[in-house]
């Protein structure tokens, strides 16, 4: 039996919770979870905001741990080696999109919480092609969240092939932009924050940021028009899209990876005229993620976290409900 926390209905206390997961599957892992972040989208598939959830409903997939048992088809990784798993858990690995290298985008993936137990729990199942080594330099304890925000900000540096001499905007310094300001100065580009708290100025240059702007400001919105080769959108909030459009150079993308609650509005005749890009991605593929872990072993790239035991698992969810975390918090048994 696997030991877990559940909740029973939308918005619900999670509460001690076991269950039978059958036998291994022959291409699948078992890992003996020692830590699992905890990430905005637990708390939306908690509350059933997007009306996939299925109940009872055990959240967790930003999770370390060690591989405690393998299937019998399973070559990558041994018993014992300490693993990270992330948002997907599993995709089809026939299809065009997981034959090309882009298992992300498979139509038929399985998301780590969608449909399946996740990783607040003592262990937790995957296919093992979704399962990754971390290298030795990386710290266990804090590593959890790159494996879902990390590779969230940092796919895009790589599918857009985005280039050290790139001047790079991240707007929102939080759960996941803090990450793209770390990974972005280190990969070599200018990089300017875009924030409503002033007071985030000096702790964002901190993280990596060359310059920062307060978004309420518009005479600072205006000095940059025609400024950037990229804008990476980590908020879950409504803006006025059109400014952040006229701040891109000609060929610019303006990216989203933060989910907006309404429909963009945007004027088409600036894109048009700048040849200029509006776009979203998800997570990463495996290699892309196995890039992303090499490189923050690399540069020392690492979320800035606060730990609670699982047993204060529901005060850890309070903490983020109110929206109060520095930036992201694990769980840790």
């Amino acid at each position: 039996m696997i030991k877990a926390y559940a909740a029973h209905e939308p918005g619900g206390e999670l509460k001690p919770f076991e269950y039978d997961p059958g036998a291994l599957g022959a291409l699948d892992v078992e890992i003996n979870v020692e830590y699992c972040g905890i990430c905005h989208s637990d708390l939306s598939m908690l509350n059933n905001e997007w009306g996939i959830t299925q109940y009872p409903f055990i959240p967790g997939h930003e999770v370390v741990g060690t591989i405690g048992a393998i299937g019998d088809s399973v070559t990558t990784v041994k018993v014992g080696q300490r693993v990270g798993l992330g948002w997907y858990a599993r995709s089809c690995m026939n299809c065009e999109w997981c034959m090309s290298g882009d298992h992300n985008l498979c139509l038929t993936a399985e998301g780590t919480i969608v449909g399946r137990p996740g990783g607040f729990a003592d262990k937790v199942r995957a296919h093992h092609k979704w399962v990754f080594p971390l290298p030795e330099q990386v710290n266990p304890e804090v590593v959890g969240p790159l494996f879902c925000g990390g590779i969230t900000v940092f796919n895009p540096i790589v599918q857009f092939d985005i280039q050290p001499t790139d001047r790079v905007g991240v707007i929102g310094i939080g759960g996941l932009g803090h990450m793209a300001l770390g990974f972005l100065r280190a990969w070599g580009c200018d990089v300017t924050a875009f924030s409503t708290s002033p007071d985030k100025e000096a702790e964002a240059r901190q993280l990596g940021a060359n310059h920062f702007i307060n978004s309420r400001d518009p005479e600072a919105l205006k000095a940059v028009e025609n400024t950037f080769d990229l804008i990476i959108s980590t908020i879950n909030a409504d803006l006025d899209w059109n400014i952040y459009i006229a701040a891109l150079r000609p060929k610019g993308r303006l990216h989203l990876v933060g989910v907006t609650p309404s429909p963009l509005s945007v004027g088409i005749f600036p894109l048009i005229l700048g040849q200029k890009s509006l776009s979203g991605s998800p997570t990463g593929s495996p290699v892309t993620i196995t890039k992303m872990l090499d490189f923050a072993a690399r540069h020392n790239v690492e979320p800035i976290t606060e730990t609670f035991p699982f047993e204060q698992v529901n005060e850890a969810m309070e903490k983020l409900r109110n929206g109060k975390p520095r930036y992201r918090l694990v769980l840790k048994h």
